[in-house]
């Protein structure tokens, strides 16, 4: 089920923990609740993050929790839903704030690929749940496995802009080196607590504007 089909660079990069036990142990995991339970994303969407930004492309990294648990919504990417599939809230307060920041239109769709394709790595921290059990693969390895993902961002790259969104987010930055990275943070944008600091956060601009400043494409983030 999760055979690494993933990116090249990545797979160099992180070739160690395909290997080792504890991933096996959460291969093991997942092959064995396929058998019981439905598991979102599909099997062929878990590493589409990686997929859709190749290593030597990030640019920016934004950290996630938890797959979306419902059907057609889960893509591997963190805020993001497939095409057709309704907007979920935290994404719309995070459409909200974009429209506050930029000439920004609020698009139809929440399929976020287009920031994935520009540099921006959209990552959960665990990167599947089983069906409408939010949580439900927690401790099973995946941590371990995202968290050397920014281990390997952190010491392998520099100028790296972390949004680090709510606590669960902020608590990463201690695999950061923040003297050769860029760490944004604000509240989560849920609807229990984008009014305590997300919204007005100016993040997408200042994204930009830090890009800019080294000399890169800054993201476009009209969808």
């Amino acid at each position: 089920m999760i055979n690494p089909t993933i990116e090249n660079s990545w797979k160099e990069v992180l070739l160690d923990q395909f290997h080792a036990p504890y991933f096996l142990e959460l291969k093991n995991f997942l092959l064995e609740e396929k058998k019981e339970h439905i598991i979102y994303p599909p099997g062929s969407h878990i590493f589409n993050a990686f997929n859709l930004t190749p290593f030597d492309q990030v640019k920016v990294v934004i950290i996630g929790q938890d797959p979306y648990h419902n059907a057609g919504q889960a893509h591997g990417l963190c805020f993001s839903v497939t095409d057709g599939t309704p907007i979920p809230k935290s994404l719309q307060n995070i459409f909200k704030e974009l429209k506050e920041e930029l000439p920004f239109e609020i698009p139809q769709s929440g399929n976020l690929e287009k920031w994935a394709r520009q540099g921006v790595l959209l990552l959960n921290a665990i990167l599947t749940v089983r069906a409408h059990q939010p949580g439900s693969h927690q401790n099973k390895g995946w941590e371990i496995f995202t968290d050397s993902v920014i281990t390997k961002i952190s010491e392998e790259k520099s100028g790296i802009i972390f949004l680090l969104w709510g606590n669960y987010a902020k608590a990463k930055k201690t695999l950061i080196n923040t003297e050769k990275h860029h760490i944004l943070e604000a509240a989560h944008p849920s609807p229990f607590s984008a009014y305590n600091g997300f919204f007005g956060c100016n993040h997408f601009n200042r994204v930009n504007e830090i890009l800019s400043q080294a000399g890169k494409e800054p993201i476009n983030w009209q969808l």
